[in-house]
């Protein structure tokens, strides 16, 4: 299994190309089942759960052609001859279960099998299957598979989010694209990936206004048909790339950035000491002066501090001057970095869902071990002004998340490589 060797060498500078959002492109990639007409994404990333989405559409009769080197996707489901989501492509990614409310909006009936992923927490299922029910459907869980019916076609309904569920939301919104009648979603999810699903749908031919906005309002159509929609830029890639500098030193233009995808983000960092700016391209992220300073961060559903960013925001703060909290409100378990970030010198004391990081004037390179997505990243940005030699294990979890680590980091002056072996 490969490994990520880092090696700690100065300050940063260049530019990154960010790519298109993974969590918008797995969300997208399901809406192909609402049509019998073609979809075609444009700037999607070129991931391993893409690949696994694909997959699982291909699985279901549907045709997904990969083109531009991967970049663009090229979808039809007129052919759709399965409607069984096998337990050994779903149990890869929880993006999986976005099947479940396409297939029963279009065909009435679905089985799907019950998800997994990241190991970050329980991370339920029941807000998408009680926003389905709450349209009409028939749900019975058994033998780990969710069989879903609606002999007479699902209806509108309004539907109150009791916790604010992207995954639902995004559920929700394609499911009620066909039902009959009007559906409302309170307290939906406001993340720009459910913005860019929702602009997608309309271009299909959906009629749904208040994406961006805790009331979403769908009003059902009988059909969709195809459209060519380019995927948003991926706000937590570009969050991740935004702390290479901030931790190494140096600076670095994001290309394709944008502000308001990370405002929340930003205004931690330049509390931190750390300056963002507007380019004509994108973001330009360099180190104010010297050390940073420490900060406390609360995560919270958009437009608030990601989840996502949490372990990459720990990295930059082992390194600075002072005391931070940070108090982890979306994830249970989601401190599984902490150890990790520990055995190269960082101060940490975990309690439940808050973490407490003493800024240290440096760290040095250990082999360490990720445990998830975002967390195998936070590694390699530690050792990125690590002292010495950071060996990264187990990156299969950052091939899910991000294209071409090496080579991003590598362009703007990073020793990065990645080795065959044991990991």
């Amino acid at each position: 299994m490969d490994r990520i060797v880092v090696t700690g060498n100065g300050p940063l500078s260049g530019q990154i190309p960010i790519a298109g959002a993974k969590n918008a492109c797995l969300t997208l990639m399901p809406a192909t089942l609402l049509s019998d007409e073609p979809l075609t994404l444009t700037n999607a990333p070129r991931l391993s759960d893409i690949r696994t989405m694909t997959t699982l559409l291909q699985s279901l009769g549907a045709e997904v052609s990969s083109l531009n080197g991967g970049q663009v996707l090229a979808m039809s489901s007129h052919g759709l001859n399965n409607h069984t989501a096998d337990y050994d492509i779903v149990r890869k990614m929880r993006a999986s279960i976005l099947v479940l409310g396409p297939m029963l909006a279009r065909d009435g009936h679905a089985i799907v099998s019950l998800p997994g992923g990241c190991a970050i927490g329980a991370r339920p299922v029941d807000l998408h299957l009680k926003a389905l029910e709450a349209m009409g459907a028939e749900l019975d869980l058994r033998d780990g598979y969710v069989h879903a019916k609606v002999p007479g076609g699902l209806k509108g309904a309004v539907i109150d989010f009791p916790m604010v569920s992207v995954g639902a939301t995004e559920n929700a919104l394609m499911a009620a694209t066909l039902a009959k009648g009007t559906t409302v979603l309170k307290n939906a999810a406001r993340e720009p990936e459910i913005v860019d699903l929702a602009r997608c749908l309309r271009k299909m031919g959906a009629q749904i206004e208040g994406e961006g906005t805790s009331e979403i309002t769908i009003q059902g159509v009988d059909r969709l048909h195809g459209a060519t929609h380019p995927v948003v830029t991926d706000r937590i890639e570009l969050g991740t790339y935004m702390l290479a500098p901030a931790i190494a030193g140096g600076e670095v233009e994001l290309l394709g950035g944008r502000m308001e995808l990370v405002a929340a983000f930003a205004e931690r960092l330049d509390a931190a000491g750390v300056s963002v700016t507007e380019t004509d391209k994108g973001l330009k992220v360099a180190r104010k002066n010297g050390r940073v300073r420490a900060v406390d961060v609360v995560t919270e559903p958009f437009p608030g501090f990601p989840t996502d960013l949490q372990a990459q925001m720990m990295a930059l703060l082992c390194f600075a001057e002072g005391t931070s909290v940070l108090e982890e409100r979306i994830f249970e378990n989601r401190f599984m970095h902490a150890p990790e970030l520990m055995r190269m010198g960082a101060k940490i004391d975990v309690h439940g869902g808050t973490a407490t990081v003493t800024g240290v004037e440096k760290l040095k390179g250990a082999p360490v071990m990720a445990t998830d997505l975002r967390a195998s990243v936070s590694l390699i940005l530690a050792g990125l002004a690590a002292e010495g030699e950071t060996v990264v294990s187990r990156v299969y979890h950052l091939d899910r998340g991000y294209e071409r680590v090496e080579e991003k980091l590598r362009n703007v002056g990073a020793k990065i490589e990645r080795v065959s072996g044991d990991g």
